[in-house]
């Protein structure tokens, strides 16, 4: 969703952030506000609470929202499985065709979903997003998930949420929250998709 609470620091890993934010990305003319340590980090954290939330990983199923939400939401079952020892079921749901803003914008090609064996049915599914923004895409995710299941519970999980809401929707579980201007542009880059993980600032005044 790019671009389309906050969650208590450490005073070491808050200097870490800072020290991140004050970077200059010169590929994206940009400020770095989190490297791919960062990055490892709060995806660590989101899969710590998705657990905690869920008292386990019984039921728990993740759908990343193309592009960026796929592989955040791999990552993000890789790292479960490693504190608990099962595989999470991992698929994919493209929000295309249920965004209420066909009229005003190119529309691109629908990428694919893939809903997991089992279905969502009775499940808590996770909604995994790079950046939270309008909500627009989270509400055409949840108009998609309709069309494949009752679930017994969403969450919605973000890397990256960046306000300006333009409907109720609320994150569960934040790598950070970073407050912009509506003038500036949050870039996530993955190193499924680029050279390297990393979010970036672009915009805005000078």
């Amino acid at each position: 969703m790019c671009p389309d609470a906050a969650v208590p620091q450490s005073s070491q890993s808050l200097e870490k952030s800072q020290s991140s934010s004050s970077e200059t990305d010169p590929a994206n003319d940009g400020r770095t506000v989190l490297g791919a340590p960062d990055i490892s980090r709060a995806l660590r954290r989101i899969a710590h609470e998705i657990l905690e939330a869920n008292k386990g990983a019984d039921g728990l199923v993740l759908l990343g929202i193309p592009s960026r939400g796929v592989p955040l939401a791999h990552r993000l079952a890789a790292i479960i499985a490693e504190f608990e020892g099962s595989e999470i079921p991992v698929g994919s749901l493209d929000v295309t065709m249920y965004r209420d803003d066909l009229r005003r914008q190119p529309t691109r090609a629908p990428l694919p979903t893939a809903i997991p064996e089992g279905g969502v049915d009775g499940k808590t599914v996770v909604l995994v997003d790079d950046v939270l923004y309008s909500g627009r895409t989270v509400r055409a995710a949840l108009d998609a998930l309709a069309d494949h299941g009752r679930p017994a519970a969403v969450r919605l999980a973000v890397l990256v949420d960046r306000g300006h809401r333009e409907l109720p929707i609320r994150a569960d579980h934040v790598g950070k929250n970073l407050p912009t201007a509506q003038t500036e542009k949050v870039r996530v880059r993955l190193a499924d998709f680029d050279e390297a993980d990393s979010v970036t600032i672009t915009g805005g005044a000078r």
